[in-house]
């Protein structure tokens, strides 16, 4: 039986199969020992009527490696294609999307040469769900999904990852001032996780300041964990603060599959020019070889290349001479820096930190089972429902409330999340779907029967809904959030 560990690579597309080329020679030069499976995926798949970019062959592969070494591919422009990436994420429940950003001065020019901290982004919920509606003529909505489950994984993941890589302390980034439901579910139980980890210190910071330091004082942050979409934003702008992010690798982690790549994309403007730098793909695959046991290889292949970049061998996307006050030495395209690594394999830098993934558990990270769950009284309270208006706000609600009947009666109007009625205010710009809240006035809770009574009565007066939402109390809490201006 052999040694070697089953990998599934993909060329990608633009610079995808010159970078591959380039990694792939290191890890086979520097011991890896790997089995690789190839697969096509990107462009040509989604040209060939394959909405999603992978063919149900390369999904067989999956399935049998676990293990997926992917370059940068080309989603094609226009409707109906989706996001290759987001598939595999969602399909291989890869829920941590894991990204080290570290600045290499002052061999790669930054602002901040003491950056060092890496990104655990939530990989699977929030608005990525894309769950998403038209409305109305005018109005478009998004639905933001946070569970308890999701954010108490990528929140112990963090905390994992911090005291496995010597790590100290934990930041949670959320918008909980706003949404205090969603982003404050997140920020609560990010508080019970980290209260397990005496060791690790912990902070919280509300995202628009929180990103706003990252790209001003990245040294304050060690590790960051995040939601989806603050994540994908956060660590888009760490990348860049480091100086390049040519030089960012990416690993998305799940239970028993992992995924891991370059932060760029395929670039396809200098594709074929032999110009493209392969750090982004090759330190993703250093995350790899660390996740499957060989950490030694890893770490090899890791200081060969800190090597590399203090040596000052430079490909054209980080090369800046003397003379305009930089440090490289030696301008290469993608065949020339795959040489230097190959060169200083068995090397370690004398002035960039030596890395070293001893200490790392092979197979990844292994979370203990998640909480059960803490069933709590819930009780039906009302309804919200969603319908397309163009009138005011008082001729709505007189129309509205002569299909009042029951125990629900109308409460309040909002449109855009403002309150209009009663007591809206003149100035609160309107757009053409509004939403009704309608509520027990008996204090007995209230019937499914009771709603699609309401909904045809209003149907039957020509007041067509679009949309409706039952409203709860948890354990007498409400489980929704009032408008602005209530």
């Amino acid at each position: 039986m052999s040694d070697k560990t089953p990998i599934t690579v993909a060329r990608g597309d633009g610079i995808g199969p010159e970078i591959m080329d380039a990694t792939l020679q290191i890890l086979e030069a520097a011991g890896a020992q790997l089995e690789i499976e190839e697969i096509e995926i990107g462009k040509a798949v989604y040209e060939s009527g394959v909405t999603n970019g992978i063919s149900d062959g390369a999904w067989d592969s999956l399935n049998r490696t676990k293990i997926f070494l992917k370059a940068p591919i080309t989603t094609p422009q226009g409707g109906g294609f989706k996001s290759l990436n987001v598939t595999i994420r969602k399909q291989c429940s890869l829920y941590a999307n894991v990204r080290p950003c570290v600045a290499y001065a002052p061999y790669v020019k930054t602002h901040h040469p003491k950056m060092n901290l890496v990104i655990v982004r939530e990989n699977e919920e929030d608005l990525y769900g894309g769950i998403e509606y038209r409305q109305s003529q005018d109005v478009m909505a998004s639905l933001k999904i946070i569970s308890r489950p999701g954010t108490e994984r990528i929140c112990r993941y963090a905390f994992e990852y911090a005291r496995a890589n010597g790590r100290k302390k934990v930041t949670c980034m959320s918008k909980d001032n706003i949404m205090k439901i969603s982003d404050g579910l997140f920020h609560k139980v990010f508080d019970e996780i980290a209260a397990e980890y005496p060791d690790i210190e912990n902070d919280h910071m509300i995202v628009d300041i929180g990103t706003a330091k990252v790209a001003a004082h990245p040294e304050m942050f060690d590790v960051i964990v995040t939601a989806n979409l603050y994540g994908d934003i956060i660590s888009d702008v760490a990348a860049e603060v480091t100086g390049s992010v040519g030089l960012g690798g990416s690993a998305n982690i799940g239970a028993d599959f992992a995924m891991f790549e370059a932060v760029h994309g395929s670039a396809p403007d200098i594709a074929g020019q032999g110009i493209a730098n392969p750090s982004g793909l090759l330190l993703g695959a250093v995350q790899m070889l660390v996740h499957i046991g060989q950490g030694d290889v890893a770490a090899k292949i890791h200081n060969a290349w800190l090597k590399t970049i203090e040596d000052g061998i430079h490909t054209g996307d980080i090369y800046r001479s003397k003379e305009d006050g930089g440090v490289s030495t030696e301008k290469v395209g993608t065949d020339g820096f795959c040489k230097a690594v190959l060169a200083r394999l068995g090397q370690s830098p004398s002035t960039l930190t030596p890395v070293d993934y001893s200490s790392v558990p092979s197979g990844g990270l292994k979370l203990p089972p998640l909480k059960p769950r803490v069933t709590v009284p819930q009780e039906r309270v009302g309804v919200d429902i969603g319908i397309n208006w163009d009138g005011s706000a008082d001729d709505l609600a007189a129309n509205v409330q002569a299909c009042e009947a029951d125990n629900l009666k109308l409460q309040m109007i909002s449109n855009r999340g403002t309150k209009v009625w009663p007591d809206g205010k003149a100035g609160t710009f309107c757009a053409d779907n509004w939403r009704l809240r309608f509520m027990a006035d008996d204090g007995q809770g209230v019937k499914t029967s009771q709603v699609i009574a309401l909904m045809q009565r209003m149907n039957e007066n020509d007041l067509n809904f679009t949309k409706s939402v039952m409203l709860n109390n948890y354990d007498g809490v409400p489980g929704f959030t009032v408008a602005q201006g209530e």
